[in-house]
């Protein structure tokens, strides 16, 4: 079995009910002791700064702000994509504490020769 996960997601608040899939599935690993990583790529960047998750998806779920700090309670990392976060003019002071902007080579270096659980939303 793979001790580390890595969720990767692509999609922000335009589809809050990925967003709590992603971030339920990431807390889920978090939690239960696996090293986790959710690459963010595309609109899902703007996760990584604070202020910006906010609401809960479905009505009946978690919230996400509840959820993030779940994430980061259980050293969930957010791995930030350079490229979309700079393609959005985002501020890199605003990240959450758990986030770094990190490409590819890095996250491949973590993977290493490991074997990791996937998931992508």
């Amino acid at each position: 079995m793979s001790n580390k996960a890595l969720v990767n997601l692509n999609t922000g608040l335009e589809d809050a009910e990925s967003v709590t899939v992603a971030l339920l599935v990431a807390v889920a690993a978090a939690e239960a002791g696996r090293e986790t990583r959710m690459f963010l790529t595309k609109e899902a960047v703007r996760l990584a700064t604070g202020g910006v998750a906010v609401g809960t998806a479905p009505a009946s779920g978690p919230s996400l702000p509840d959820l993030l700090q779940r994430y980061a309670d259980a050293d969930g990392r957010l791995l930030v994509c350079p490229v979309c976060f700079n393609a959005r003019d985002l501020d890199e002071e605003a990240l959450l504490d758990n986030a770094q902007i990190t490409g590819t080579g890095p996250l491949w270096e973590w993977i290493g020769d490991d074997d990791v659980t996937t998931f992508g939303y």
